[in-house]
């Protein structure tokens, strides 16, 4: 039957569905999952046999018979299944197919992963349980050392130029930096708080009792020294600096700037609610209430640094990432202030309440008004940029607005359910649990700054639906003299300046289009002048227009047709 003698010549289920096809992926997974079960239990197992050897040096079975059948049984038969198995995949991986497939790329991920936490968990464990003076050495030197050679052999496969995996191949590096980070964040915050509160305890006289001063400083100070070490071996040397992928951009948006937002956000309100609470409200002793100014010290300090630093590497990446850099931070310090705003309306309900202003309501001013002191001035510093009126809206800023309406509704609902049980609770029994306004003051607060958050932004999303609306002419209309219906910008540098020079001379709306050579060309990129390109568009009449920034600040503006039809197809 040729190809249109009928309907049957063209439905093929074969074709949409190979069955060789759909057996070899099964086979893959299967096959995958198998080895790394055993690739995990033959690990487990020798740093078992390992952690019984060291303490004896010749006796395994000391006590504990069945502990040491359990990591025999694992060792051997788990590990020597792995090691047969390991072996017949590394052959069929000189085929093009197998290397490429998603089965061995997550495979190669997970056991990277894995072996890597357990790794520098019991090599910095160990380091640490030395300085503290622990004698209990073997069983993280017996993990450290067999999980080890995991991670390197299986660091070796990775690489391999042959083998290796052709899909996902940035993952294990993400991986790498974004635990090594975390990891060296983690040490750093508690290094400096508890070096914060030696400091202050030698101001305020108190005696710390049990170990040197210097051993909580330093034990940490191991793990993220550590940290920093895995995080520069998969940033620098590894690749993670110059790598151009989705999850990159999201690990460098998530784990940079969100989370060093959120530390430097939350330890300086808590350092500005503790000094707040020194001036104003003092019912215990000094060195109670500077107890969490080390803490928060250090959360602002390391945060701000961790902020700062990928904010910065936001802006020679992707414009998505550029944004993304703004709107996270945005998103981070709006939380604080409403936050901040729902706590005062609480304490001020609560100060209403009665006459005379009990101490618990009065701290709980203080912390509303120091989260509202700190993320309202960032908010505005990093969304001022963002709603301005000639900037064209894009599309994550789009995302932003929805998810704080989403948000916001699921906010107020909640203050509103909470509030309705509690006034028909105090109608229904009324049996002196304290009166409705002392009832009903937390969830209202929330309403209240849940009620200003929706509002604001609603106008936002308003005036920009309005002002894009005005922008572009309605389809069949002409372009009014000295206006431009449509402006798209390929450009690499920031696109916020040139597109409010372009909005402002033209009054079109502006797609922006990055170009894909930025990594080439980041060192010697020149942004050009706005007011230059606005220059140049001023008197121009067109319905589309294209321009292009070149990477020495030069521009050209080309004046396009509407798309019409070619005849070929």
């Amino acid at each position: 039957m040729s190809r249109g003698d009928g309907p049957l010549s063209t439905v093929r289920p074969e074709a949409a569905l190979p069955p060789h096809q759909a057996l070899t992926t099964v086979r893959r997974l299967i096959l995958f999952l198998l080895l790394f079960a055993l690739v995990l239990i033959g690990a487990s197992g020798l740093s078992g046999l390992l952690g019984r050897v060291f303490p004896s040096g010749s006796t395994l079975a000391e006590r504990d018979d069945g502990g040491l059948a359990r990591w025999l049984a694992f060792a051997l038969v788990g590990g020597t299944l792995a090691a047969i198995l390991w072996w017949a995949v590394w052959r069929r991986l000189r085929e093009r197919g197998e290397r490429d497939s998603l089965a061995w790329a997550f495979y190669i991920a997970g056991v990277y992963a894995v072996a890597l936490v357990t790794f520098v968990a019991s090599l910095l464990g160990l380091l640490s349980s030395v300085i503290r003076g622990n004698s209990q050495w073997q069983a993280a030197t017996a993990m450290g050392l067999v999980w080890g050679l995991v991670w390197a052999w299986h660091r070796r496969a990775w690489l391999h130029p042959a083998k290796g995996p052709g899909r996902l191949a940035g993952v294990p590096t993400v991986f790498g930096w974004v635990f090594g980070l975390l990891v060296g964040t983690g040490g750093a915050l508690a290094a400096l708080g508890n070096l914060f509160d030696a400091v202050l305890q030698g101001f305020t006289g108190a005696q710390s009792v049990g170990e040197p001063w210097w051993v909580p400083v330093v034990q940490p100070l191991v793990w993220a020294a550590g940290g920093a070490t895995v995080w520069w071996w998969h940033w620098v040397p590894g690749g993670g600096l110059h790598l151009r992928t989705g999850l990159a951009d999201v690990a460098v948006a998530v784990a940079g700037i969100l989370a060093g937002c959120i530390l430097a956000l939350a330890g300086t309100a808590a350092t500005l609610f503790v000094l707040l609470r020194l001036a104003f409200d003092r019912p215990d002793t000094a060195a109670q209430l500077l107890d969490p100014l080390g803490p928060a010290l250090a959360a602002a300090a390391v945060g701000s640094v961790l902020w700062r630093y990928h904010a910065a590497l936001a802006g020679h990446r992707s414009g998505a990432l550029r944004q993304a850099s703004r709107l996270l931070p945005a998103g981070a310090s709006l939380v604080a202030a409403a936050s901040g705003v729902g706590v005062v309306v609480n304490a001020a309900l609560g100060l209403a309440e009665t006459t005379l202003a009990g101490t618990g309501t009065r701290t709980l001013l203080l912390g509303g008004l120091s989260a509202l002191a700190v993320g309202g001035p960032v908010w505005w510093q990093v969304w001022g940029p963002l709603h301005q009126r000639d900037v064209a809206p894009q599309r994550g800023q789009r995302i932003y607005l929805a998810v704080v309406f989403g948000i916001s509704a699921v906010v107020a609902l909640i203050a509103l359910l909470a509030i309705g049980y509690q006034v028909f609770e105090h109608l229904l029994n009324d049996t002196g649990r304290g009166s409705l306004l002392g009832r009903v003051r937390a969830p209202f607060g929330w309403l209240v700054a849940t009620g200003l958050v929706a509002a604001y932004h609603f106008s936002v999303w308003r005036r920009e639906q309005a002002a894009e609306a005005e922008s572009v002419p309605p389809p069949g209309e002409p372009v009014p003299l000295g206006r431009i219906g449509h402006v798209v910008l390929v450009t690499g540098s920031d696109p916020g300046p040139l597109c409010r020079a372009i909005s402002g001379a033209s009054g079109a709306a502006v797609t922006v289009w990055e170009r894909t050579d930025a990594g080439a060309a980041a060192e010697g990129a020149k942004e050009p002048e706005p007011n230059e390109l606005a220059r140049a568009m001023q008197g121009l009449t067109c319905e589309r227009v294209l321009v292009i920034v070149d990477w020495d600040g030069r521009f050209e503006i080309i004046p396009l047709t509407p798309p019409h039809a070619t005849g070929f197809p």
